[in-house]
């Protein structure tokens, strides 16, 4: 029997009583889809997925949709990002680490997705968590007055300003990157399109710039934003079990990886991402 549990005040939900192998109803699926939209966040424990049976649930909450590493795309099932320490014949089998600063996918490009599912096929016994935010709670505690200072505004997101502070182990970005990465902005408060709800997204670590602010105004608004919105009673730390599937609002949430030992433990997850477009039982 289908349960929805609150994992936390004020994130997420855990999902109880179900194989999503083995075919949801439309109106447990419809209960589901509410509780992801409401929480950000829903956890499914205990699932034993094929990559097809992966794509195929995901499919129930959109289109799939793949932007980013294709090297690191499963060769059978493309859909399916690899995350994975592991290697095969000396070479990476997926990507290694990502992710490890708080953030939103996608949020370099114009139109982000809207939200990805991970499934945990195998973790170390300790680290490899993952951090998760609600930012409708992190907007709903602002003060009246930040809430009304920074209604209409617009955070600046730069891919070749965030490279040093995302990944300071990488090279810099070299001039053929940089002519591709343009600059794109975005509502520091977000609106949902489908709850219509407000969500604080101003990322978590890069200074990011607010369009037409000066520096000296925008730099510590940022921050104090930033700050605020990963305090404690926001956020939730996942500690995955293999057969875990996690999927995450990327409209209203923030996410962030943490490391762990890879030179002793391997870890291996499936990741597929969600567009906007949802696929209905009617239109299916």
């Amino acid at each position: 029997m289908l349960e929805l549990i609150p994992i936390t005040e004020t994130i997420g939900t855990e999902v109880r009583g179900v194989d999503v192998t083995a075919g949801l109803s439309d109106s447990d699926f419809e209960r589901i889809h509410q509780a992801w939209l409401d929480t950000t966040i829903l956890l499914v424990r205990g699932q034993d997925m094929t990559p097809a049976q992966h794509i195929a649930f995901t499919r129930r909450f959109g289109e799939i949709y793949t932007y980013t590493r294709s090297q690191f795309n499963d060769q059978e099932h493309p859909e399916i990002l690899i995350l994975s320490n592991k290697k095969e014949n000396g070479k990476p089998i997926g990507s290694a680490y990502s992710g490890r600063v708080w953030h939103s996918d996608g949020h370099f490009l114009t139109d982000p997705p809207v939200g990805s599912m991970l499934y945990a096929r195998e973790v170390p016994p300790v680290g490899g968590d993952t951090w998760y935010g609600n930012m409708y709670a992190a907007y709903d505690a602002l003060p009246e007055r930040v809430k009304e200072r920074i209604e209409d505004l617009r955070v600046v997101i730069s891919r070749v300003q965030s490279r040093p502070y995302n990944y300071p182990d990488r090279p810099a970005p070299t001039p053929e990157e940089r002519a591709e990465w343009v600059d794109v902005s975005h509502p520091v408060v977000r609106v949902h399109e489908e709850t219509g709800r407000k969500a604080l997204m101003v990322g978590g670590n890069v200074p990011w710039r607010i369009e037409g602010m000066p520096e000296e105004e925008s730099l510590p608004l940022v921050t104090f934003l930033q700050e605020f919105a990963v305090q404690p009673q926001f956020t939730y730390c996942h500690r995955w079990q293999p057969g875990d599937i996690l999927l995450w609002d990327n409209r209203s949430a923030m996410h962030r990886a943490t490391p762990y030992d890879d030179a002793a433990h391997t870890r291996l997850l499936h990741r597929t991402t969600i567009t906007g477009r949802r696929v209905t039982a009617a239109a299916a």
